[in-house]
């Protein structure tokens, strides 16, 4: 198997540091809740909203995914598909720099570091190399790259990257969410943790 697998709000989870940093800056208090969907809906309600929210998104994809942790099971499952032999790839729509960061921090470097920090390059940890990280500038080089590395299965947290005509037929699509309503009307595997995504994958390989 060659299994790809999404990075941001798939891999690793924001929620805190957009609470964080949404706090810091003001544009939040402590009534609206601790996830990143509620936090985006609400600054985007106040004047000037989006512009403040892209703001917000390039700190924290930034500077600010220093902070940023793996998700539950995520841990669990890179060790199981190690020990299964199965290939892993990280494809990603990401750009190189964050809009209205002033700062111009370099998103896919700072993605780079926070995995190296993690252990998931080299024999010591979860034995993925640079060369097996993909950050596309749009959703359709996203797919096509999906496409070309000829991938089994694919995880992301996205309906619309599933729904997209443009996705890979063959491809086991594994939505990562914890709506079990979705609305696609292509097959597709939801699962709200990463420990359901490990049974069914490895349960189907068995």
């Amino acid at each position: 198997m060659k299994i790809g697998i999404d990075f941001d709000n798939t891999i690793v989870t924001y929620d805190e540091v957009f609470r964080a940093a949404a706090t810091r800056c003001g544009l939040i208090d402590e009534r609206i809740g601790a996830h990143k969907r509620a936090i985006r809906d609400h600054i985007r309600r106040l004047p000037d909203g989006e512009l403040a929210w892209q703001r917000l998104q390039g700190h924290v994809y930034g500077r600010g995914i220093a902070d940023a942790r793996m998700f539950d099971g995520v841990d669990g499952f890179l060790r199981r598909s190690r020990a299964e032999g199965c290939s892993i790839v990280v494809v990603s729509h990401k750009t190189e720099y964050g809009h209205h960061d002033p700062e111009r921090v370099n998103l896919r470097q700072s993605a780079l570091d926070w995995m190296t920090a993690r252990g998931f390059f080299g024999d010591q940890g979860y034995g993925l190399s640079r060369e097996s990280v993909y950050f596309e500038g749009t959703r359709a080089d996203k797919l096509a790259r999906i496409s070309a590395l000829g991938c089994t299965h694919f995880i992301d947290d996205l309906e619309e990257v599933f729904a997209d005509p443009l996705f890979p037929a063959g491809v086991a699509r594994i939505l990562f969410s914890d709506n079990q309503h979705s609305t696609l009307t292509s097959p597709c595997i939801v699962c709200p943790t990463w420990r359901d995504i490990e049974e069914r994958i490895f349960r189907d390989r068995n």
